[in-house]
């Protein structure tokens, strides 16, 4: 397994991507769950096979993919239909991030996961958790012009997650990006001698 593994976590539309792509660009391996949650449902998984068992096929889109916008509106109007897809989809994801980090290379990898507060036990074996902060209404305000949502959707997006102060609580490190893309770099900077030293110490 390699060295050192830092969860990063944020709200939607936190910048958590402007984020790792600041680490990725000092040569840091980075996985992330989204791109986890969309391989493990991709055309012939069976992790697609179990979702269109419990949603039936009027969920495929025409090219045989999920219809995510449609799923999204879905499970953010019906809780039970939430929980359902996260059963299928989390524990693959799971799977899928851990078997990323056992074959990093590098003095240590990044896994971005947006649910990690909600997930956290999963996730014990990481070795740090990094949470991207901004306020919620710079949130919602992405939110919307990142995605074309309305306030109350954009809200209740916000509410089907964990809260800022509880993502605040489980993190040993904060990135403040309540400010432009510019000032990302410095404190990414910052964070990889950090990581590079607590790696190093470890090896």
């Amino acid at each position: 397994m390699t060295r050192y593994v830092i969860a990063l976590t944020g709200g939607v539309a936190a910048g958590k991507s402007a984020v790792t792509r600041c680490f990725e660009a000092r040569g840091i391996h980075v996985y992330d769950a989204d791109a986890a949650a969309r391989e493990v449902i991709e055309p012939g998984t069976q992790g697609l096979a179990s979702v269109l068992e419990a949603f039936g096929k009027d969920v495929l889109g025409a090219d045989g993919r999920l219809d995510r916008p449609a799923m999204r509106r879905r499970i953010f109007a019906d809780r039970d239909a939430r929980h359902t897809l996260e059963a299928i989809v989390h524990p693959r994801v799971r799977q899928w991030l851990r078997d990323r980090a056992d074959a990093a290379p590098g003095p240590y990898c990044l896994l971005a996961i947006p649910l990690l507060v909600e997930n956290l036990a999963h996730y014990r074996w990481v070795d740090r958790v990094l949470a991207v902060d901004v306020p919620e209404d710079e949130q919602i305000r992405r939110l919307m012009a990142r995605d074309g949502v309305d306030e109350p959707l954009a809200r209740r997006m916000l509410a089907s997650q964990a809260s800022r102060s509880d993502r605040l609580a489980i993190a040993d490190d904060v990135i403040d990006n309540s400010g432009p893309e510019s000032a990302l770099p410095a404190q990414v900077n910052a964070l990889d001698a950090r990581y590079r030293e607590l790696a190093a110490a470890r090896a």
